[in-house]
């Protein structure tokens, strides 16, 4: 009946907006504006005896670092799995951050007092300025007679300095009714500089009240969780229930991250304006803009990121000294529709026609544009889906994933031709999606395995979805042998640590043993390298 009310609500505001308004910037705002508003400056403070809870139960994070700033992050909730957190439906609440040199706070080297709206959800997104680079910091916000957990970030280098190595941790895929996050418990253990989060940051799949495969005894979740998202305020809940898993938590608070989304934060396979089963774009768009929205309330992001109605520019870059360019996509929001209807076909020229587009041409051009200026030893593209070809069968006709750059031929030939016009000598792409570990040659032909290698890719697994997972999925000779430029391919869950340095790049790729069952041991797979200069991957 809910599911009904609200598809009942999307009609009756597109008919007002009208379809040709509707699908500007102008028409999304307003389309939102029927489920929330703007901050109110008149919005009353709620008092800090009226904090009677922990506020700080989903935890602490930071993100988007930069030589002399990070974002920090919280979101009020005493009842997080309740509808506006526990807190008043109109408000605020004063919150103090601070953010030190050392974790006991002795040498503070900036602090201020930020307000949680109940607008935004009681979230909060602190631009830290006036920091030093390369350097750890810990910080930590107040509200009330309470402190949240500390968090550890890390400024970037300066953009011109020399840097000896970056690390870096690939997350993607935490599906929560797949199982446990038991790979961000170790992700947490790390040493590393940040993390890359390339999508699927949670599903809008229904959660049953044991967790799904889970499979609780010792809690019972509420029904509303057991719903498809489709509102701004299921959103809403659905990251509450995601962020207040522990060991998500840690690894939040544990490193700085530079997040990108894929399709599940909205919705599967979503294409632009058109929903996974081609519904009508007004009301698809409707529901973008409350997914937006959420995500950009949830996660460490800037305020130049934050959504107007159903549009929300998420690609960006960010530099590690010389060392290395992060330029980090955004491959659903703009992509023409998947060709033959989705799912695996066999390519033709649908698919292959040359003005198809993955990244939308602005994004494209922004792209292509920053490799012609990168200085960097090693540019890298943290992004969604799988950039190399992936046959799945031996045949010289096989059938591959419209969903992927394979289903974007053009696309994919525009950016490495960007990449051989430039001169980029140390091409890595970073993919998550596909829920295995895979490690790519990246060919120029990729029909042709003596043809030149532009560059390397890297795939991580899911931290969850999928559940368990085995080391040789059924297809895994058959992929193999289709593919000679696939080094690797590994189904278990967990996530890929990348270290960077002037001589070479190198991935490990860790699995758990299970997710459904908690505490699994880590493992390291696989491990290869790529020598500056001569790319090609190497198991060691």
């Amino acid at each position: 009946m809910a599911h009904d009310s609200h598809q009942r609500a999307i009609r009756a505001a597109a008919a007002r907006l009208g379809r040709r308004r509707f699908l500007t910037v102008t028409g999304a705002a307003a389309a939102l504006a029927f489920t929330t508003n703007l901050p109110s400056a008149q919005a009353a403070q709620v008092t800090p005896h009226a904090l009677a809870d922990n506020p700080f139960t989903l935890g602490v994070a930071s993100g988007d670092p930069l030589p002399d700033a990070v974002v920090l992050w919280t979101r009020l909730a005493p009842r997080p799995y309740e509808p506006g957190n526990g807190l008043p439906e109109e408000g605020t609440v004063k919150v103090e951050w601070e953010i030190a040199r050392d974790e006991k706070f002795q040498r503070v080297a900036r602090r201020g007092t930020t307000t949680a709206h109940a607008e935004f959800n009681y979230t909060v997104h602190v631009d830290a300025k006036g920091l030093e680079p390369g350097r750890v910091y810990w910080y930590r916000f107040k509200a009330g007679n309470w402190t949240s957990p500390v968090g550890r970030t890390r400024t970037t280098p300066a953009r011109g300095a020399k840097v000896q190595e970056v690390r870096f941790g690939l997350v993607s895929c935490q599906a929560y009714h797949d199982g446990y996050f038991t790979a961000y418990r170790h992700l947490a253990g790390e040493d590393l500089d940040a993390v890359f989060h390339v999508g699927d940051y949670q599903y809008e799949y229904a959660v049953n009240a044991a967790g799904g495969a889970r499979n609780y005894t010792d809690r019972t979740l509420p029904a509303h969780f057991n719903t498809e998202t489709m509102t701004l305020g299921d959103y809403r809940l659905r990251y509450a229930l995601y962020k207040s898993d522990e060991d998500l938590q840690a690894a939040h608070a544990a490193f700085p991250w530079y997040v990108t989304w894929d399709d599940h934060e909205t919705e599967n396979n979503y294409a632009g304006d058109i929903d996974e089963n081609g519904g009508p774009s007004d009301e698809f768009l409707i529901r973008r803009a409350a997914a937006y929205r959420a995500y950009w309330e949830n996660m460490p992001l800037r305020m130049p990121q934050q959504p107007s109605g159903a549009d929300m520019r998420l690609y960006r870059r960010f530099h590690y000294g010389k060392l290395a360019q992060f330029d980090i996509l955004d491959t659903r929001q703009y992509r023409s529709n998947q060709a033959y209807g989705d799912g695996w076909q066999y390519p033709g020229p649908e698919s292959e026609d040359p003005s198809r587009t993955l990244t939308g041409t602005a994004q494209e051009r922004w792209l292509l544009d920053g490799f012609q200026s990168s200085t960097a030893t090693w540019n890298v593209l943290p992004q969604q889906v799988t950039f190399s070809q992936r046959k799945n069968t031996t045949a010289a006709r096989s059938k591959l994933s419209m969903d992927s750059w394979d289903g974007y031929p053009a696309s994919r030939e525009r950016i490495l031709a960007g990449v051989e016009k430039a001169g980029l000598a140390n091409f890595v792409v970073l993919t998550g999606d596909v829920h295995v570990h895979y490690a790519f040659d990246i060919k120029k032909d990729f029909d042709d395995p003596g043809s030149r290698t532009l560059g390397v890719e890297f795939v991580g697994t899911s931290i969850s979805s999928g559940k368990d997972g085995a080391d040789k999925p059924a297809n895994w000779a058959t992929y193999m042998a289709a593919n000679p430029h696939m080094k690797f391919y590994n189904g278990r869950r967990g996530y890929v640590t990348v270290s960077l340095d002037e001589e070479r790049a190198r991935a490990d790729y860790k699995t758990v043993s299970a997710v459904t069952t908690q505490g699994a041991p880590l493992t390291t797979a696989a491990s290869f390298v790529s020598e500056a200069g001569n790319p090609g991957l190497k198991q060691v």
